[in-house]
């Protein structure tokens, strides 16, 4: 399959002078690793069939990924097809991205809770050849899942089952047999370029329908270096990662990061702090990055005593605003040097704060730009806006994708290189932003807006109140009024007197006031962790007058 991407000479010219786009796979980064330390630990998994760890070397992954690629032609796989992967993760989601890279083969990864109607619009728009999937995972059984769907994908030739058993299963046909020790073995017909897309993967659906981003190795690998020089990461440094290699904190901060580094790569497929913590304590894990609900899991994990934390230097919370207060409690409990950072499926991770940064900005603030990355806040009519005055934020640069699979009508690029990230944010004189939220989460009241964000910090910090989201619902005469959702902590309740009270005594104008409280048992959220804020505003609209 020919895939057309928006990526320009010019852009590739631009990029390569300026020394950001290196035309290396990583692959490249996987020999060097090899060549340096064959028999390091390159990733280890909980073996879910006992219960204990499964290991594999640098020198193994290597093996094993150039098994499954020869696997993989022999199935009829070649350049540009795409394999979807709705594995979990563990170390099999590693060795197949690697074997796709080997084989010109795209990587389209899929969150394991996706069912019927997800996976027949992603499957069916991506026209994916081939679907790996866990045989069973939390207790679901996909073969029938994939059966019925079969009938709707006619692009879809095969589909193969990890653990699984007979023809579909993956380990029978990819991983049992040896290729290595054959002269038959297939070979690629195509080696993938650094211009080639390598990935698509689906935005997490705040808004709406999702859209699949494109991805190369440039833009991918780009801004790694980057990354690991700001955080003070090296091959020494052992990496965390409990959020799903489904999405772009996983796929580019643990796995493709981990490679680079040479590092060993710890993966967990099911959130649990006091797993996760026996596993910071066990394998001396260094650095992690997730969203704020792991933080606050974690922090209150570490507050238990169960594990030792001490290993722990960097812990970069993203996919939303962390509230300061729970930034300065997991310090004291993590005894880690908490960051922040902001970023999206189309361009990874494009800020953080770093461990020397002040107070101020360490706290307050989703940091700076990395190299080869640049942000900016415009007013409406796109000009800058001054310091601390809350825009849109736009960004460009290395990292940014190459478009929209079969939608270049949403590449919203403009002919300088600004790509429109809909969040609204502040930037300080020193360039150091601040997200106050989406363009579509602005709530006016009686046409003044209202700060969302700092009335959700507020909340945040209320002794009974785990998580907190504000959304605006429809008023015929003022245009609009804040009702704030909260999740509370175990055995507290909050009444809306109560938080009115509270709000009270911080001082916060009665403008600003949520004028509606919903209790929930938990939140709608994505898989990077971010609250759905259409599904809260879909609850109000569904219940207008519950109070």
């Amino acid at each position: 399959m020919v895939i057309e991407t928006q990526l320009t000479a010019a852009r590739r010219a631009a990029m390569t002078a300026a020394g950001l786009w290196h035309d290396r796979n990583l692959l490249d980064y996987l020999d060097a690793a090899v060549a340096a330390h064959p028999d390091k630990i390159a990733v280890t998994a909980l073996d879910v069939a006992t219960g204990g760890q499964r290991s594999c070397t640098y020198r193994q992954l290597d093996r094993l990924s150039r098994r499954v690629a020869a696997g993989l032609i022999s199935m009829g796989v070649n350049s540009g097809d795409v394999v979807s992967m709705q594995l979990p993760n563990r170390i099999e989601y590693v060795v197949v991205h690697l074997a796709c890279l080997r084989c010109g083969a795209v990587t389209n990864p899929l969150m394991p809770f996706f069912r019927h109607r997800e996976l027949a619009f992603m499957l069916g728009l991506a026209e994916s050849k081939l679907l790996v999937a866990p045989s069973r995972f939390r207790g679901f059984d996909y073969q029938p899942m994939i059966e019925s769907l079969r009938g709707q994908l006619p692009a879809l030739a095969d589909y193969l089952l990890v653990g699984g058993d007979g023809e579909h299963s993956f380990e029978q046909r990819l991983i049992e047999r040896r290729w290595e020790d054959s002269d038959a073995a297939p070979q690629p017909t195509h080696r993938v370029s650094s211009d080639d897309v390598i990935q698509i993967l689906y935005t997490s659906g705040t808004t709406g329908e999702p859209k699949g981003v494109m991805h190369t190795s440039n833009t991918l690998l780009s801004g790694v270096p980057f990354f690991c020089r700001r955080l003070g990461l090296g091959a020494d440094d052992v990496v965390l990662m409990a959020s799903p290699l489904a999405h772009q904190t996983g796929f580019i901060y643990g796995m493709m990061t981990a490679i680079v580094l040479g590092a060993k790569l710890v993966l967990q497929d099911v959130w649990d702090p006091e797993v996760a913590g026996r596993l910071i304590q066990d394998e001396g894990v260094t650095y992690t990055m997730a969203s704020t609900p792991f933080l606050a899991d974690l922090t209150e994990e570490a507050g238990r005593g169960r594990s030792d934390f001490g290993s722990l230097r960097v812990f970069l919370s993203a996919g939303a605003p962390i509230p300061w207060s729970l930034v300065q409690a997991a310090r004291q409990r993590l005894g880690a040097h908490v960051l922040s950072g902001w970023g999206m499926t189309e361009n990874g991770c494009v800020s953080s704060t770093s461990p020397e940064d002040p107070e101020e900005k360490g706290v307050y603030t989703d940091g700076r730009a990395f190299e080869g990355m640049e942000l900016r806040v415009v007013d409406d009519l796109k000009q800058a806006a001054p310091p601390d005055a809350v825009g849109r934020l736009e960004v460009r640069g290395a990292g940014n994708f190459v478009g929209y699979f079969k939608r270049p009508e949403y590449y919203a690029v403009d002919p300088d290189g600004w790509f429109d990230t809909g969040d609204l944010a502040r930037m300080d004189a020193e360039g150091y932003i601040r997200i106050t939220g989406r363009a579509k989460d602005i709530i006016i009241r009686g046409g003044e807006n209202i700060p969302v964000v700092e009335i959700e910090n507020l909340l945040f910090r209320h002794p009974a109140v785990r998580d907190v989201a504000i959304v605006g619902m429809p008023d015929p005469r003022l245009g609009e009024r804040a009702c704030a959702f909260v999740t509370l902590r175990t055995d507290q309740t909050l009444s809306f007197d109560d938080m009115a009270a509270y709000l009270e005594e911080q001082k916060v104008t009665r403008h600003y006031f949520p004028e509606r409280l919903e209790v929930l048992t938990e939140m709608p959220r994505t898989a990077s962790g971010k609250i759905q804020k259409f599904r809260l505003r879909e609850m109000v609209r569904e219940t207008p007058h519950a109070s």
